[in-house]
């Protein structure tokens, strides 16, 4: 274990009881979490080292395992007798998750990930192109004395069912109906709750399991080490790639991992968490599946990685859109599949108890449906962006950007459900409007100013200052006819609206004092549809962050960063929300809004100090140029710098054919 390790936590000693298949008393905070992947599928695993949800082949599949929602539902976990004390932690610049059980007699560290690498066919640099087999890999090693365990694996059936499958054993493997194998040494015992494996290592000696839904053509077993090495390879490699070097550098790098993890590798798609139905409260409805993709998310997403130097991932993430979704005009949809299905329906899995009682669990996301102006003008913004990083416009986009510059100048005046989705009659957002004030800006800057897109502009801008105020001195409010505000509006700054600086101060300043509870604030606090409430949400929380800067408040900005940066889960991770109260996360984990918003701070904030307030003014796509203005020199150096790394990742290269 004498390797830096990120995030490390020790945990009181767990008594597990003696029934084998005794149920915990209460599921793990989500807090408790971290997260495996392999930009294909994912999994969550506790910090006692239980795999409570697991979905190996795509984000949005049924789960392999779903304790995480039901305390009934499958898990694989390990249960170390005599157990004095659990830590845990990614090793440094990796997905590669170790958690290390101390005993009275020994110490296991028990080693996660999902092996990935890069295919035959890519260049030297392109860390987007993946492979992976699928499996999900447990190392066990005995560091110390000896230690005694037992692994309990209970996989779930499709649709959710809480019905143990009826395991059988096969040529070295585990099997369960519907094809998920699990390969795997040791003392095996299959019953009615599943199968226990009980292992007894001595110093030195190494274990491994292999859990796949794809037959292998050999023992998966026998190539744990080598793809081992290949995964971490990849992922410092990948993180050694990283144009950030500045302050909360390892904040910085541990979301930009995780996003990726996020990433969908066949299309592009980034899915805003890889969860469905973690609850917004404690024993509330609010509970939504985010196994989908955004439009929302394109330009945040495309701004944080550019100027990370990820520019590859960005431009997928941007060709997904382009071939996948932009393909209706204006009946765009504000959220689509990983594979672009733009059908969502969304329906509730009736029989399982939820998170902590947190019911009902919904599969899709009714969501989809939803009208919402705010999208056409992050379409555009996206699109100015990608062109402010380099791409060009094909003849079809230019004619969908300006069939969407069309349809807002018709329809910016109608009512809708918002940024925040509400289940509520639709209202007259104001950040919507200012949206819709962006989408005919973009579509000017890109394409030519007209009259049509002149013209309406200026009628959006009287509107949101006539409509869209009150007080004295005036402050921007959520709806036409409120005198509430809405955190939303903290992108105002960010957008380059020709609106009074006092104004937009004085909006901050309310949002403040109207939604902020300690370092976190509220969303809102308007009625939306819904009965319960909800936690304070943490993309919001780093917006404040980019608002106070923009207005001038940098100390404020600087303070407020620092403070949330001490919020993340012991290995760096951020849910949807957070209770201000007792800092439990609540919502969808981990959460790639919370993750971009986190990236962008911290880039604004490295903008600020190193070329002034005035680097900070104007559009995302005028920030990211000045972000990600490396020069030719810079970049060479990169490129030098990982040509020239140690053997081990040089080798990597080469044994990462073994993927393919």
């Amino acid at each position: 274990m004498g390797e830096r390790r990120q995030g490390w936590r020790r945990d009181d000693r767990q008594d597990y009881g003696s029934d084998a298949w005794e149920r915990e008393a209460e599921q793990p905070k989500i807090n408790d979490y971290a997260l495996i992947g392999d930009c294909h599928g994912a999994a969550l695993v506790s910090s006692m080292g239980s795999i409570d949800w697991s979905t190996l082949l795509r984000f949005h599949d049924d789960p392999d395992f779903f304790r995480l929602l039901d305390s009934r539902g499958g898990f694989w976990d390990i249960v170390v007798e005599d157990v004095q004390r659990v830590s845990r932690g990614y090793i440094a610049n990796t997905n590669i998750l170790e958690t290390c059980f101390e005993t009275g007699s020994g110490t296991l560290v028990v080693t996660d990930f999902m092996p990935v690498g890069r295919t035959r066919t890519a260049s030297t640099h392109d860390y987007v192109s993946l492979n992976a087999p699928g499996w999900l890999v447990r190392r066990f090693s005995c560091t110390a004395g000896s230690v005694d365990f037992t692994t309990r694996f209970r996989p779930n059936g499709a649709n959710f069912s809480i019905e143990p499958l009826k395991l059988k054993r096969e040529d070295g493997c585990i099997c369960a109906p519907g094809g998920l194998s699990l390969y795997c040494r040791g003392e095996v015992t299959l019953g009615e709750q599943g199968a226990l494996i009980r292992y007894s290592l001595r110093e030195g000696d190494l274990e491994s399991c292999v859990l796949t839904r794809i037959a292998p053509l050999s023992d998966p077993i026998e190539r744990c080490e080598y793809l081992y090495r290949v995964t971490r390879a990849f992922w410092t490699e990948w993180s050694e790639y990283r144009r950030y070097r500045g302050p909360h550098d390892e904040a910085v790098n541990r979301s930009a991992l995780t996003l990726k993890l996020l990433t969908y590798a066949p299309t592009g798609a980034m899915v805003a968490a890889p969860t469905t139905s973690l609850p917004e409260s404690i024993g509330g409805e609010r509970n939504w599946d985010y196994r989908f993709s955004w439009v929302r998310d394109s330009t945040f997403a495309l701004f944080a990685l550019s100027v990370l130097g990820y520019s590859g991932e960005g431009h997928r993430f941007s060709n997904f859109l382009r071939r996948r979704c932009l393909r209706e005009g204006s009946t765009l949809r504000i959220m689509y599949s990983v594979d672009g299905e733009p059908f969502l329906p969304e329906r509730a899995i009736d029989h399982l108890e939820g998170y902590r009682g947190s019911s009902p669990v919904r599969v899709g996301n009714e969501a989809s449906e939803q009208r919402q102006l705010d999208v056409f003008g992050e379409v555009l913004d996206w699109a100015e962006l990608r062109v402010a990083l380099g791409s060009k416009l094909s003849k079809d986009e230019k004619a969908l950007l300006v069939g969407i510059a069309g349809h807002v100048c018709r329809t910016w005046h109608l009512p809708d459900q918002g940024l925040w989705e509400i289940r509520a009659d639709p209202r007259n957002f104001v950040h919507g409007k200012a949206m819709a004030w962006v989408a005919l800006d973009r579509a000017a800057r890109l394409l030519g100013d007209r009259e049509p897109w002149r013209k309406t502009r200026a009628q959006i801008l009287e509107t949101i200052t006539q409509e869209g105020c009150r007080g004295d001195p005036p402050y921007l409010t959520q709806a036409f006819g409120s005198s509430r505000t809405d955190a939303a509006l903290l992108q105002i700054p960010l957008l380059g609206l020709p609106l009074p600086k006092a104004l937009v101060s004085e909006t901050v300043h309310r949002i403040e004092a109207e939604l902020q509870a300690g370092d976190f604030l509220y969303r809102y606090t308007t009625e939306d549809g819904l009965s319960g409430g909800e936690g304070a949400f943490l993309s919001t929380s780093f917006w404040l962050v980019e608002a106070l800067l923009l207005i001038g408040r940098e100390d404020d900005a600087e303070a407020l960063f620092e403070r949330l940066l001490g919020h993340a889960n012991d290995v760096g991770l951020f849910a949807e929300e957070i209770d201000p109260v007792n800092g439990n996360f609540l919502g969808n984990f981990p959460q790639a809004f919370t993750h971009l918003a986190l990236i962008s701070s911290a880039s604004l904030l490295q903008l600020y100090r190193t070329k002034g307030r005035r680097a900070l003014e104007g559009t995302n796509a005028d920030r990211a140029k000045r972000l990600a203005g490396a020069t030719e020199g810079t970049r060479a150096l990169l490129h030098a710098l990982l040509r020239n790394r140690s053997v081990r990742l040089r080798s990597s290269r080469k044994s990462v054919l073994a993927l393919t």
